[in-house]
């Protein structure tokens, strides 16, 4: 088991990776920014709807900043959304929440619809480079699209609807219409997918489950919903789940499951997939390569611990050479995906 003990320090946005996002329309001049966010004046624990205790607590701003603020969250929230900055009349801020858990230290704002009460929500984040690579390499090399917004040490992300993993292992893993080979077979990819583009941290409450009922079974697919340890610690273990004692109930469902023959067959799925985008979006992503290996601020201890890990989990010497963690994520791509890639 494996265990994230010290949080991670921020890494400032380089003048390149600026430009990579403004060439790929990442970055937005937004009329609000995460500083903005710190102006409240209270905060309340937020419970949720059975009444437990959360990480989250709502806050409320003076009159007087909330007056400017929301219409300001509503702009974003449509240039999130629709790609452009207007204040759309029918929606508003109905809550603003807070959350000091994480490395990000998100808020999470509620945007309703006040002629029906639909509701979503987008998050404002403090901007850090390995969070942005991870944001990226999961747009590019993942089946799922990712939706942000970067600007003046700013984040803005959209919601990744499912079931958090925590509350799925808490409350549907053990229900008898569950899939069990399903979600084995969901875990064992998407275990596959964070250490080839080497994301880590994938602890439960890190990642979502979200479930599509099909005609005759629901289908699920693990998602991650954390990108702030993107290639940046220097253990190889931190970027395979399984070592995560708060998984251990779904590792214990894929050794129940699954064999290790049908294990492999799903790795082999995976790589093939991602072997796939990664030669559709070989342009783009090694523009992204480029931005994390020219500048890097990651400790070079932990490169050298992770060159060293790697080496030896794929039996070979070519990782000596790297300098950076994107030569270390360039080099785990080439490597993982090279009977792909021919």
């Amino acid at each position: 088991m494996v265990n994230i003990t010290k949080r991670k320090e921020f890494i400032q946005t380089s003048d390149e990776l600026a430009s990579y996002l403004d060439q790929y329309g990442r970055m937005f001049s937004l009329p609000a920014t995460y500083t903005d966010m710190l102006g409240f004046s209270e905060r309340y624990p937020l419970s949720d709807r059975n009444g437990n205790l959360t990480h989250w607590a709502s806050v409320v701003y003076p009159m007087e900043v909330q007056q400017h603020l929301y219409p300001r969250l509503t702009s974003i929230y449509s240039l999130l959304r629709t790609g452009e900055l207007l204040a759309v009349p029918h929606l508003f801020v109905e809550r603003v929440d807070f959350c000091e858990f994480g490395n990000s230290r998100p808020f999470r704002v509620r945007i309703v619809n006040q002629y029906n009460d639909n509701y979503d929500h987008f998050y404002m984040k403090v901007s850090d480079a390995s969070r942005i690579y991870g944001l990226e390499l999961e747009h590019l090399l993942s089946p799922n699209r990712i939706n942000y917004l970067a600007h003046s040490g700013t984040l803005v992300e959209e919601h990744i609807a499912g079931v958090p993993g925590d509350v799925f292992i808490r409350d549907y893993l053990a229900r008898p219409e569950i899939n069990k080979v399903r979600i084995a077979k969901e875990f064992v990819k998407f275990s596959e997918r964070c250490f080839i583009r080497l994301l880590g941290d994938m602890r439960s409450y890190n990642y979502i489950l979200d479930m599509t009922p099909d005609f005759e079974e629901v289908q699920y697919r693990v998602r991650a919903i954390d990108f702030d340890q993107q290639s940046y610690e220097g253990r190889r273990n931190i970027y395979l789940p399984q070592f995560f004692k708060e998984n251990n109930p779904v590792i214990h469902l894929c050794s129940t499951c699954l064999n290790l023959p049908t294990m492999n067959q799903y790795q082999e799925e995976e790589r093939s997939l991602i072997a796939r985008r990664y030669l559709s979006e070989h342009q783009r992503l090694g523009h992204l390569l480029s931005c994390m290996k020219n500048l890097p601020a990651e400790p070079a201890e932990k490169v050298t611990q992770l060159k060293q890990e790697l080496n030896e989990y794929h039996h070979t010497s070519s990782f000596e050479s790297c300098g950076s963690m994107g030569e270390v994520v360039e080099r785990n791509l080439e490597i993982t995906l090279a009977r792909h890639l021919v």
